[in-house]
């Protein structure tokens, strides 16, 4: 077994940022944190922070990036661009498109991603040779990439929500359906863990998920992690309360799901007994600011939710960024905005946020930590960019941004070293991917 140590003048630990740490990892955790001068052969780095979870990733919406960015509309328009994208995609070019943005992901800092997949079947709908064709290239992309992952594969059934009920699903929506919660089940049935990649489920909304299949869920996943879409927009809540007469944090808690392994993705639009809801089930909240800033979603209570008793995770969504710093910064500026004052998450709460809450709202609770036992999953921040120098080490994530990272380890493996990954430049891999695509 290799053993390797590592030497950090400032390191964040469960206790806070600490100087002069040294790390002995073995195989792929970590066996020993102690504070101590450096030795020979410690390889040394500025700042080493836990490895960081993006905790909602659709891969490959990283495809509109650019693209989607300078037209008018809403969520609901920049909805059917993103359907044009996936209309295109098979698992080969599916592989080479996750394959870039993983790689991207690596490099700016995440160790470890919860990718909420739908895009399950061919374009006609129908099943591919290998019903599960499209996750295996989700999960071979993230092998690749040397990055922890959760497949949360998301059970999708219906076209929306309207006055009569579900609607049925519109042509592109096909691919993202299977026929029913029973074909779904035995589909992600077949899918396995692995030392790296874990299988959670998700409902993609109440907008596609009927409530009768959302009371069959809880039991469906068992101790796997369930996430969902939660009034992300103001008409989602809407339709919910005109079909069901409750909004759709109400309906999922109804329905079972609200738990210590539930996260509701955005929860932008939620009320103070939705937030009760999700405080009281110590639910997850990944909040997505680049995203929800980006499509005019709106700001979530990410305070209020925090004090009833959730949890914030952070996820990059539809990476128009992909940067941790950028997101954790968002997710106090945000509040700032709405509140007209500063400091609303402490620097511990924010690493929380980034690392151990994101690491457990994808069903990895020993990682994204710096402590005995836990992942070796870590990243290592330079303090002497012009972004970083005369930084405090803990007050690092208010000056870095993803070209700060230098290092990034994996189950005590280096996949991103003095800035270079081991699968090369993330920005080659996605053009490749591109001209697969046919875009320019």
């Amino acid at each position: 077994m290799t053993t390797t140590t590592i030497w950090a003048r400032h390191a964040q630990l469960p206790i806070g940022m600490t100087a002069k740490v040294r790390i002995t990892i073995a195989g792929d955790r970590i066996r020993a944190v102690e504070r101590a001068e450096p030795e020979p052969g410690d390889i040394r780095f500025a700042v080493v922070l836990p490895g960081i979870a993006n905790g909602h990733s659709h891969a490959f919406h990283r495809a509109l990036r650019g693209r989607v960015q300078d037209t008018r509309g809403n969520f609901w328009t920049w909805r059917d661009q993103m359907y044009g994208i996936a209309r295109t995609l098979t698992p080969e070019s599916y592989f080479a498109l996750a394959h870039g943005v993983f790689v991207e992901m690596v490099c700016s800092g995440f160790t470890a991603v919860g990718e909420f997949h739908y895009l399950h079947h061919g374009e006609d709908g129908q099943s591919y040779d290998n019903p599960n064709a499209m996750g295996e290239a989700v999960i071979a992309a993230a092998q690749a990439a040397g990055i922890r992952l959760t497949l949360l594969d998301t059970l999708y059934l219906s076209g929306g929500l309207a006055g009569a009920g579900h609607l049925p699903l519109d042509p592109v929506q096909r691919r993202f359906a299977d026929r029913d919660i029973a074909a779904w089940a035995r589909r992600v049935g077949d899918l396995q863990d692995t030392a790296t990649c874990r299988i959670g489920m998700a409902a993609h909304s109440v907008r596609a998920v009927p409530r009768e299949s959302l009371l069959q869920l809880a039991s469906v996943a068992g101790h796997r992690v369930i996430h969902a879409h939660v009034s992300e927009q103001p008409a989602e809540n809407a339709a919910s309360g005109l079909v069901y007469g409750m909004s759709p944090t109400q309906l999922l808690d109804v329905s079972g799901l609200l738990s210590d392994r539930f996260t509701a993705v955005h929860a932008t639009h939620v009320s103070a007994d939705d937030i009760a809801r999700l405080g009281q089930a110590r639910s997850f909240v990944c909040m997505c600011p680049t995203t929800e800033g980006d499509l005019a979603d709106g700001i979530g209570p990410a305070r209020a939710m925090a004090d009833a008793g959730a949890r914030i995770s952070l996820g990059s969504d539809q990476h128009a960024v992909i940067d941790p710093f950028v997101e954790v910064r968002g997710l106090e500026m945000h509040e700032r905005l709405n509140s007209g004052e500063r400091g609303r998450f402490s620097l511990d709460e924010l690493s929380l946020a980034m690392s151990r809450d994101g690491y457990a709202c994808i069903g990895w609770p020993e990682g994204g930590q710096l402590r005995v036992g836990a992942l070796a999953d870590l990243v290592a921040v330079r303090r002497d960019s012009a972004r970083t120098v005369g930084t405090r080490a803990a007050q690092i994530v208010y000056s870095a941004n993803a070209g700060d990272v230098s290092d990034v380890m994996v189950g005590g493996e280096f996949v991103v070293r003095a800035g270079v990954h081991r699968s090369g430049d993330p920005g080659a891999l996605l053009s490749k991917a591109f001209t697969r695509l046919r875009m320019d």
